[in-house]
């Protein structure tokens, strides 16, 4: 635990400050979601705000142009705040430099920063500044908020999600390939928020020529786009995909055999092409998610078929399951992921459920790799 930490407690400024950094969900990125209430002595709130975009401000600089807008006197104020305090020039100046500099007494943060350019030295700064700083309170809360950069900070690869919509005996389309629509309305709308927080959506050369997907963000609110990543081993992406219809929106082909007439075809609807070669002429799926860590994604959202899953899942690739269950048995189909078959129930993979809830008629289940998320 942190130097001066108290354990997550009752905090109600702490929650006002997790209630903005959730405002910050596919705004931020690659960015941490960030949230900072400022408040006085007397306990009123002098000034709020959370992280913007990359390259515009952090959430304790909002804060404190809030307070300014007021005209409210933040000397000897408490700022409670998400996150570390940066301590670097990146494409912002230094957060804890602007508290400093702003005469704040108090900082209240729930975690220590995993980016090795932070990592304490911003609640050093604070410290060496005459600042007191208390570390803990709403510290849960902040990591599952930012389970994506932490991945990305300490894993050096993002948090890969698996989405997955299935009929009640796991069956994610018809023999014959039919799946729309196994789940309601409410359901594919949620789907579409949590792609909306994603870095990325990524899915598979089989799912662009089979159903020819936008698999961009449409029934939820969104900053921008999340990038589109294809894992296209032998370049087959048509280039009149609809994937290609989504304006403003990065697309990452990789590919693991060079051919250079489909690439430049690709290349000039703007796609991005990468070649990570792996075994058997496949693209190489470690290697891929290293390379999207490096390009600032936190949180992968996968949406492919049953063979890419199974890949993914074989290498011990996916973090978390979102699976969408409907009231509906459909009888054999195509499954959740080609995994099997196994020779012994010891061979099952081992899930543990996050979080289970009702999203109109269907069931959603967050499941998680045992132990994935300890880092």
């Amino acid at each position: 635990m942190p130097h001066n930490a108290h354990m997550p407690g009752a905090n109600p400024w702490m929650q006002e400050a997790l209630a903005l950094a959730r405002r910050a969900v596919g705004v931020s990125e690659p960015n941490p979601r960030v949230g900072c209430v400022i408040v006085s002595a007397a306990g009123e709130l002098l000034g709020s705000g959370h992280t913007q975009a990359a390259g515009q401000a952090h959430a304790e600089i909002m804060a404190l142009r809030d307070a300014a807008a007021r005209g409210a006197d933040v000397r000897g104020a408490t700022a409670h705040v998400t996150l570390e305090p940066c301590s670097h020039h990146g494409r912002t100046g230094p957060c804890c430099d602007a508290l400093v500099a702003a005469g704040i007494g108090r900082v209240v943060a729930s975690l220590q920063d995993p980016n090795p350019l932070v990592g304490g030295q911003g609640f050093e700064r604070l410290r060496a500044a005459g600042i007191a700083v208390e570390v803990g309170f709403g510290a849960a809360e902040s990591r599952e908020l930012n389970i994506g950069f932490f991945s990305r900070m300490v894993r050096a690869r993002p948090w890969v999600r698996m989405k997955i919509a299935a009929s009640l005996d796991g069956q994610t389309a018809l023999a014959g390939g039919q799946s729309q629509w196994i789940t309601g309305e409410a359901a594919r709308a949620d789907g579409h928020a949590w792609r909306a927080r994603a870095g990325a959506v990524l899915t598979g050369i089989g799912t662009v020529l089979e159903d020819d997907p936008r698999l961009d963000v449409r029934l939820a609110s969104v900053g921008r786009q999340p990038p589109l990543v294809v894992v296209d081993s032998r370049l087959q992406t048509p280039a009149d995909a609809a994937l290609f219809e989504v304006g403003q929106r990065p697309v990452w082909i990789y590919a693991a055999e060079a051919r250079p007439q489909a690439q430049a075809r690709l290349e000039a609807r703007g796609a991005t092409v990468a070649h990570l070669p792996g075994p058997g002429q496949k693209v190489d799926l470690a290697a891929l998610l290293e390379d999207l860590a490096g390009r600032g994604v936190n949180e992968l959202h996968v949406e492919a078929g049953f063979k890419l899953n199974g890949s993914l899942l074989r290498e011990g690739l996916v973090d978390e399951f979102l699976v969408y269950l409907a009231p509906k048995l459909l009888g054999p189909g195509q499954g959740m992921v080609n995994i099997g078959p196994l020779a012994s129930l010891a061979d099952a993979v081992a899930l543990a459920f996050h979080s289970v809830e009702p999203v109109g008629p269907d069931l959603r289940v967050l499941a998680r790799i045992p132990g994935r998320d300890a880092f």
